[in-house]
């Protein structure tokens, strides 16, 4: 079921809040690897967009903690609807969720959303920072939410984030058809450093690569953190 996500915003997410604007924006799924694919359009072309959240290891307890925040909002839903769903969570703002997340709220939200939905159909949910789908599976006298979610955590030294950019670049690496690759660093502390000149020398290899063995379209490679997004193939910031 085709969705456009634009129509609820998340294009103000903080997954593609520094990204350029696009004018649709389906999601698609997330793989084993956890790499996310979204369909979108941009100044009327049809572009996949593949998205891997990411965190530092030493940070992982913040985003396990984050994490725990929302599975017990599904949890305290699913008292209150009727059939089984599944609930997708997309993205959202860990850092600022730590702080001033409640858990009641967004189970209210996941609860009069659930009571709209009929077998087979697809909604967003959004609450504060947190955008996620929720769909209706088969209808039950009873409930059950299945959650699901795609953060990576990044285990290596910051010198080897070129990694993920192969990760990424596994099915991509002759494209026929325009393509984003975006990793998403959800780290407090960024891993991207400029001054790291191992890590920038492993990137730009990566990046040099892409141009010869490129069919038609080189994609575009974005890293993404909390001081904006760089264009990998030109080193620029957005703004």
């Amino acid at each position: 079921m085709k969705i456009d996500l634009i129509n609820y915003g998340f294009q103000h997410s903080n997954l593609f809040r520094h990204m350029p604007l696009f004018d649709e924006i389906n999601y698609v799924g997330h793989d084993e690897d956890k790499v996310r694919h979204y369909k979108t359009v941009r100044e009327g072309q049809t572009c996949d967009l593949l998205a891997l959240n990411f965190i530092r290891q030493d940070e992982k307890i913040l985003w396990d903690a984050v994490e725990d925040f929302v599975k017990r909002s599904t949890l305290t839903a699913t008292g209150g609807v009727r059939g089984v769903y599944i609930f997708d969570l997309l993205t959202m703002d860990i850092h600022r969720e730590i702080k001033t997340f409640k858990h009641a709220e967004l189970a209210t939200v996941i609860m009069k959303t659930a009571g709209t939905l009929a077998p087979g159909q697809i909604k967003m949910i959004k609450y504060s920072s947190v955008y996620a789908l929720l769909q209706k599976t088969i209808a039950e006298d009873w409930g059950k939410i299945v959650f699901k979610t795609a953060v990576d955590v990044f285990k290596d030294k910051p010198e080897f984030v070129d990694l993920l950019i192969k990760r990424l670049l596994k099915d991509y690496a002759f494209a026929h058809d325009p393509v984003v690759l975006l990793l998403n660093d959800l780290s407090q502390n960024p891993i991207f450093d400029q001054r790291n000149q191992l890590q920038q020398a492993r990137i730009k290899k990566v990046i040099a690569a892409l141009i010869p063995d490129s069919v038609e379209f080189i994609p575009e490679v974005y890293i993404q953190d909390k001081h904006g997004a760089r264009e990998l193939l030109s080193g620029s910031t957005l703004q």
